[in-house]
C-alpha cells in the first residue's frame, strides 16, 4: 500500500506495508490500522500476545532536579518521591485548568526523567516544557530518535523473557534496562489494553530488528491501531482529544486520582475552582448497536443532557460500548439513556467501569 507522504513514518513503516496493514493518518503519522479483522486481533491480545509499534509516540529526556528544573510545577502527580526505576502516570495542564496532555514520567535516575507524551502533542508538548523548565534545565525532544514496541496479552512475559532474560521480575508501573539480540532496550511494564504486557524503547534504527525477531515467535501477532482503540474503550481509558483536551478539566475526565490537590502545579487553582458542569459517564447499548463519538446522549424523556466522546462494539460483552460527558443526575448507574440524534435514538444504561473485566494486566 503507498506511503502518504505529508504524514511522519515510523522506523516500521516498510514492515506494516510487507504485512499487508492497512494504513491510516493518525496524530500527524503514518499508522496501521489493521492487519486481520478487528476481532481477530483482539482475539490475539486479549488470549495470547500482539505487538503494536508505538514508535509515533513522543518521549522528552530532562535532566536535574525535579523542583530545581520546574518539572515538578508542570506535573500534577508527586513525583518526588518516586523511586528510581518506577513510572508514574499524570497529566499537566494549562493555567485554565484544562488538561494539555496525559503522560507518563519515567525516573531514570535521581536526577534523569524521560517523559512520554501523545504523538499529536509532541511538537505543543516540547513548547510547553522549553517554557515552563527552568532556562538551565536540560530539556531533549528524542521524539525521533526512540522507537516504542508495545507488546500485550497474557502470554507475553513467556515470550519476552526468553529474548530479555530478567523482564518477568518487573512489577506493575517499574521499568529497567535490558538487551534484546545485543541491543540497549529500556523495558516498562504499563500498558494500555487491560493486559499484561511491556513497552520497549531502543534506538529508531535498530527498532525494525527488534521487530522482526519477536515476530519469529509464531504465537506473536501484529495488531494495529482499530484493535488498540477497542481495547482502550473497553477498559475506559481516556484518550487525548477524546476524553481529554484543553478545555477540559481533568476532574470531570474522571482523573481525579491522578490530580494532586496537596502539590503545587500548573494549573491546580483553576482545575479545583471551577465548578463541574458534567462528568463523565460509561454506556453501555441494549444491543450490537454502538454509540459513536459525536453521538448525543439524551435522557429517558428525550432531553439531551450529554455527547459520546468514544465508542465501539465490545467483542467482550458482544454490545455497543461508550464513553461520554453527560450532566450529573444521569451518570448514576443504572440510568436508562438513549445515545444517537434526533431522528435514531438506540436505548442504554449507565454502567461501571471498566467494561472489561478479569484481564491479565496485573499477572
Amino acid at each position: 500500500m503507498s506511503l502518504e507522504t505529508s504524514l511522519h513514518n515510523t522506523p516500521l513503516v516498510e514492515e506494516h506495508i510487507a504485512l499487508g496493514a492497512k494504513m491510516v493518518g493518525f496524530g500527524g503519522w503514518n499508522m496501521p490500522l489493521q492487519y486481520e479483522s478487528i476481532l481477530a486481533e483482539w482475539d490475539y491480545n486479549r488470549k495470547a500476545v500482539s505487538i503494536f509499534d508505538c514508535s509515533h509516540m513522543g518521549e522528552f529526556v530532562i535532566k536535574g532536579d525535579a523542583q530545581e528544573t520546574g518539572l515538578d510545577k508542570i506535573v500534577t502527580q508527586p513525583i518526588l518521591d518516586m523511586p528510581v526505576n518506577t513510572c508514574r502516570y499524570g497529566a499537566m495542564l494549562n493555567e485554565q485548568g484544562g488538561v494539555i496532555d496525559d503522560l507518563i514520567v519515567y525516573r531514570k535516575g535521581q536526577q534523569d526523567w524521560m517523559i512520554v507524551v501523545n504523538a499529536a502533542n509532541i511538537e505543543k508538548n516540547a513548547h510547553h516544557f522549553r517554557t515552563q523548565l527552568n532556562p538551565n534545565a536540560h530539556f531533549e525532544d528524542a521524539s525521533f530518535r526512540t522507537a516504542k514496541l508495545d507488546l500485550q496479552g497474557p502470554q507475553s512475559r513467556d515470550v519476552l523473557k526468553v529474548l530479555a532474560p530478567g523482564i518477568e521480575k518487573l512489577a506493575y508501573y517499574t521499568f529497567g534496562h535490558f538487551q534484546i539480540a545485543g541491543i540497549p532496550c529500556l523495558i516498562s511494564r504499563t500498558g494500555y489494553t487491560g493486559e499484561l504486557g511491556y513497552e520497549i524503547y531502543c534506538a529508531w534504527e535498530k527498532s525494525k530488528e527488534i521487530w522482526q525477531i519477536i515476530l519469529q515467535d509464531a504465537t506473536v501477532k501484529p495488531t494495529g491501531l482499530g484493535v488498540r482503540d477497542v481495547l482502550r474503550v473497553e477498559m475506559c481509558y481516556s484518550l487525548y482529544g477524546h476524553e481529554l483536551d484543553e478545555a477540559t478539566s481533568p476532574l470531570e475526565a474522571g482523573l481525579d486520582k491522578f490530580i494532586d490537590g496537596k502539590k503545587e502545579f500548573i494549573g491546580r487553582q483553576a482545575a479545583f475552582a471551577r465548578p463541574a458542569q458534567r462528568t463523565i459517564g460509561y454506556l453501555t447499548s441494549i444491543s450490537r448497536k454502538s454509540p459513536r463519538a459525536g453521538n448525543i446522549i439524551f435522557d429517558a424523556q428525550g432531553r439531551r443532557v450529554g455527547v459520546v466522546t468514544s465508542g465501539t462494539f465490545s467483542p467482550a460483552l458482544q454490545l455497543g460500548i461508550g464513553i461520554g460527558f453527560m450532566a450529573h443526575p444521569v451518570a448514576d448507574m443504572g440510568t436508562d439513556i438513549f445515545f444517537g440524534d434526533d431522528k435514531a435514538k438506540t436505548a442504554a444504561k449507565i454502567a461501571k467501569r471498566p467494561f472489561y473485566k478479569g484481564g491479565s494486566l496485573k499477572s
